[in-house]
């Protein structure tokens, strides 16, 4: 059986079932990319050159889905040298969100198409408008991200099914598609992680870190208000004032991700030392930029309290890291994050923009670490009972093989059905 992954920066949200599908030896798996995606061993990536366009001719509303237009296009190309090499995916998982699902449909018919439902965009009532320290958009800006869906909508339409990783990511999608949408989690490699992380990290920019040093962490792919980024740094003083020996460790590149830069500084982290620097003492807020994947988990593992914060928004894969590695995650009482965190039971719940709460949990954490033991314990027990690719989320996606796809039959002849099940369809276990 021929499986195809479609997404501009393979493997992406797509690693563990991409890895998990090329582990058969019954199953050939390949993807369509960008050129600069890492792609991943054992998946064949076929490699698409995007350069995008001048745009100043295209109307503003449709400026997006010029450019999703065109890349659709690249894919054409790159999926016909698939087709020319004798592969025909029977079944397709794709990224919708920049246009790559736009002609999979008319390029392969026969196959069940599962579109990945990671957002979908409102004007009002979930990222946008939260903050209200930045100003609206006015009408066209409240129509342009409208018409941020417009490829997602079409990819929903063509999908046979499609996954959301979160109950709350599922929400915010308009409610007639929801019967399409089932909520599997992209997974995490417990034992991997946890047996990365296992030694922790013994310095922190050239300084010694010793078991019970007051470490403070906040991770975040960049550093900007979507994950409330400006909301911690004015938290920094009250916490550096209360506990003299604790460092703040903070991981995140200086570029943008999501929304906005700053009116007058390069970026965000320039904008919040300006703001807040002279209350701090520099020397314990160590930034630390990008850190490799096995360094970034040691870190987790030597912290004393994560802070995670985020708009209403899509969750970020280091909050649930974090929890497997057994962190004391004080998060923002926002949607994404609540429907992990039960407050006081795996970890802290505080108001998104409250600086004072903030910084009273975190020194509260410092101060009494043993009170927050068996929290530490549940949120790596909620991460290996839920998130557990190997044990929780690959089950799923053969339950959905099973309903949408293939007959247990078939599913045991490529190998794909648990020994009992294989017995129930006939096979050899």
């Amino acid at each position: 059986m021929d499986i195809l992954f479609v997404h501009n920066n393979f493997p992406a949200q797509f690693r563990h079932i991409a890895k998990k599908f090329a582990s058969y030896p019954n199953i050939r798996v390949k993807a369509i990319g960008m050129s600069a995606a890492p792609g991943m061993p054992g998946v064949e990536l076929q490699k698409y050159n995007f350069s995008g366009r001048e745009l100043s001719s295209v109307h503003a509303f449709a400026r997006r889905f010029e450019i999703e237009a065109r890349r659709g296009e690249q894919v054409i190309y790159a999926a016909n040298a698939l087709k020319v090499s004798g592969f025909h995916p029977k079944l397709i998982y794709v990224h919708p969100g920049w246009g790559e699902s736009l002609p999979l449909r008319s390029l392969f018919p026969g196959a069940t198409i599962c579109s990945y439902s990671e957002f979908y965009y409102w004007p009002f009532g979930a990222d946008v408008g939260f903050d209200k320290e930045f100003p609206s958009f006015g009408v066209d800006g409240e129509v342009r991200i409208s018409l941020r869906n417009a490829a997602t909508l079409l990819s929903l339409v063509d999908a046979d099914l499609s996954i959301a990783p979160t109950h709350w990511q599922r929400t915010v999608f308009p409610k007639e598609f929801h019967p399409k949408i089932h909520v599997v989690h992209d997974g995490l490699d417990v034992a991997r992680l946890t047996t990365l992380g296992a030694q922790g990290i013994t310095q922190i920019n050239g300084e010694a870190v010793r078991p019970g040093d007051e470490i403070v962490t906040f991770v975040a792919r960049s550093l900007e208000p979507y994950r409330g980024f400006h909301i911690f740094m004015r938290a920094l003083p009250a916490i550096l004032r209360a506990r003299p020996k604790a460092r703040i460790c903070i991981v995140g590149q200086d570029n943008i991700s999501y929304g906005i830069k700053p009116e007058a500084h390069a970026n965000w982290r320039q904008a919040m030392v300006a703001e807040v620097g002279a209350e701090l003492d520099l020397s314990r807020v160590h930034f630390l930029g990008h850190l490799p994947y096995e360094k970034y988990l040691r870190l987790l593992k030597v912290s004393s309290a994560h802070v995670y914060l985020t708009y209403p928004f899509v969750l970020s894969w280091s909050m649930l890291e974090a929890m497997a590695l057994g962190c004391l995650i004080i998060g923002s009482d926002t949607p994404p994050v609540t429907e992990i965190i039960q407050d006081g039971v795996n970890g802290v719940l505080v108001p998104f923009f409250g600086i004072d709460e903030i910084a009273a949990a975190v020194v509260e954490a410092l101060g009494n670490p043993q009170r927050y033991a068996q929290m530490r314990s549940a949120a790596a027990e909620t991460v290996r009972k839920h998130y557990d690719f190997e044990s929780v989320i690959w089950p799923a996606h053969v339950g959905l093989l099973q309903e949408y796809v293939l007959s247990n039959t078939v599913l045991d002849t490529i190998g794909l059905l648990p020994p009992d099940e294989a017995q129930r369809a006939g096979g050899m276990g």
